[in-house]
């Protein structure tokens, strides 16, 4: 349970004082109006209620009111809001405010749910539980400050709100205050050791310290609570407690090692049914974490160090073609580590002269600051999945986990993708198989306890346009769209907390191939990587300016940050 509903008494219209001239309009109403009426049977009967064209204005409200509270215990989101805006246009309330705000949080729509509890709190005395519901939106908006306000309110107005302890204590987290965050966790617990989600929450938190045994011990606590009283609060979504608890044990449990029960906890994800944003998020994580566990021929051994290991200070061979790809070693807590590609000689599209030589120079700089990485130009697909999918297992246990790529890459359907050298991009059945799923790279590494960063110098214009395969050198290519911004990593999924992504260009515009050696951005980028003190952010900024500067306004770098802190990639 992620949120409350606020209190079923806020709605004072009485439902019934009109005539009852059947016994079976008399049964309808407790069943329309009861919380723990089951929701196919609360739905049912308001919605015959309403056929009934008896009751108007304030009491018409409230029977849309509570069938919305149906379709919100079935997950059905779009008809909540369908029938809250129908209640709120009758006769506003706080309680219908708070609903539609729950409804669309769980839909991933934070503003319009922010805005919506703002109405709420305007139209009624204050709330503890809206400010803990606003709380939770400013928190799927990562203004992790605003949301450990609202929390404080919260908290100010029920000190026993295990809820609003647990929430404040997981923006504590996102902030990397990992003690603040386990004092409030621990509150949580003690407020309610019967809840499952603290201890779900807890399991992150020990994860992130390292402490595998742990985190596994309170998911499977977590898991065995959900399990013998799933939640039943209208509030939270079906599923989503189970889903959450198998999804954190199964990284905990492949973070230590032991991929076959983490196989078998992603397997428990992917067979519940998700219904909300959350959820799915989750299951787009355990899809990608499946298979990548399901292919590894060699476990981490379970009792791996935890220091930071030394990374590799020579250059690693550059792979071409279909060439087999050693795979990297096992990473252990507190590495960096990085996955960088370059693809220029394409077999049917516009060849690029220069992403190999972008590569070279970014992996270059990346391990003259202390990444391991795994290097590769010129890939085919074979290649180049194989390579990819033995980076995102071993990242599992990395501190620092950062991909780049240089090269063409196109949008299909809302989703982008990666060129190998060997594809060949017709319209038509089985085009995508052709290529490398971003999406799907992000997904793979959606996870707050490690810093992720992504950079692609990519085209992000409309490539499959005759006129700008035929205008010159860019890294456009015949076939589809360019790379969308990372609103979405398919149905639900969100860009995970603590990650950063960055494109060469800004959406539907080009990326230069450069005239020199390197494109203007990888030039650029190559430069300011590496600059001792400087924060990631502050870095892109330079790369900005100078891409900007470089190409005469021609070409503007663009970036999302979801960064739970500052991040050093070079020492200060």
């Amino acid at each position: 349970m992620r949120r409350l509903l606020v209190a079923l008494c806020l709605l004072t219209a009485a439902l019934w004082p009109a005539p009852a001239p059947a016994q079976a309009r008399n049964q309808l109403g407790p069943l329309c109006t009861t919380e723990t009426t089951p929701a196919d049977k609360m739905v049912d009967a308001c919605t015959k209620i309403i056929a009934l064209k008896v009751f108007k204005g304030e009491q018409l409200a409230t029977v849309y009111f509570w069938r919305a509270v149906g379709w919100n215990k079935k997950g059905d989101y779009a008809k909540v809001i369908t029938d809250a805006t129908e209640a709120i246009r009758l006769q506003p309330s706080q309680a219908i405010y708070n609903l539609r705000g729950s409804a669309y949080y769980d839909k991933g729509d934070y503003d319009i749910a922010i805005a919506d509890f703002d109405d709420a709190l305007r139209l009624g005395p204050p709330s503890g539980i809206i400010f803990h519901n606003r709380g939770n939106a400013w928190r799927g908006k990562r203004d992790y400050a605003k949301a450990i306000a609202d929390y404080d309110m919260s908290i100010k107005a029920d000190p026993k709100s295990a809820f609003s302890f647990q929430n404040r204590g997981i923006s504590k987290e996102a902030l990397g205050d990992l003690d603040g965050a386990l004092a409030d966790i621990n509150q949580a617990i003690r407020l309610d050791p019967t809840l499952p989600q603290p201890l779900i929450n807890r399991t992150s938190i020990w994860r992130a310290k390292g402490d595998f045994d742990r985190a596994i011990a309170d998911g499977s606590e977590a898991i065995r609570l959900a399990k013998e009283k799933p939640p039943v609060n209208i509030m939270t979504p079906p599923n989503s407690v189970l889903i959450s608890g198998y999804t954190h044990r199964a990284l905990a449990y492949e973070a230590k090692g032991d991929y076959a029960r983490a196989r078998d906890d992603y397997t428990a994800t992917l067979a519940i049914v998700a219904s909300d944003a959350g959820s799915k998020s989750n299951q787009a994580t355990a899809k990608v974490r499946l298979s990548l566990v399901t292919d590894a021929a060699t476990p981490i051994p379970r009792d791996a160090p935890s220091p930071t290991t030394q990374p590799t200070t020579t250059s690693a061979p550059q792979q071409t073609g279909a060439a087999p790809l050693p795979s990297p070693a096992p990473a252990v807590r507190g590495t960096r580590m990085a996955l960088i590609i370059g693809n220029g000689a394409y077999a049917h599209v516009k060849a690029l002269p220069n992403p190999p030589n972008d590569a070279r120079a970014v992996a270059k700089s990346l391990r003259d600051i202390g990444f391991t990485v795994s290097e590769g130009v010129d890939l085919d697909r074979a290649t180049m999945q194989k390579m990819t999918r033995d980076f995102l297992r071993e990242a599992a246990r990395a501190q620092v986990a950062l991909v780049y790529y240089a090269g063409h890459g196109v949008q299909v359907d809302g989703r982008n993708y990666l060129i190998p050298v060997d594809a060949e991009l017709k319209p038509g059945t089985g085009m995508t198989e052709a290529m490398i799923d971003m999406d799907t790279i992000m997904a793979g590494l959606d996870d707050q306890v490690r810093t992720n960063i992504l950079i692609f110098d990519a085209c992000r214009n409309n490539p499959m346009a005759q006129q700008v395969a035929s205008a010159g050198t860019n890294r456009g290519i015949e076939g589809a769209s360019g790379l969308a911004a990372p609103t979405s990593l398919g149905a639900g999924a969100t860009l995970g907390a603590g990650t950063l992504i960055a494109f060469a260009t800004a959406p539907g515009q080009v990326a230069l191939d450069g005239e020199g050696a390197n494109s203007p951005f990888s030039a650029a980028l190559s430069r300011h990587i590496g600059t001792p003190g400087l924060e990631v952010q502050q870095m892109l900024t330079r790369v900005r300016a100078e891409v900007v500067s470089s190409t005469k306004n021609k070409q503007v770098p663009w970036s999302n940050s979801s960064l739970l802190g500052e991040v050093y990639l070079a020492e200060k």
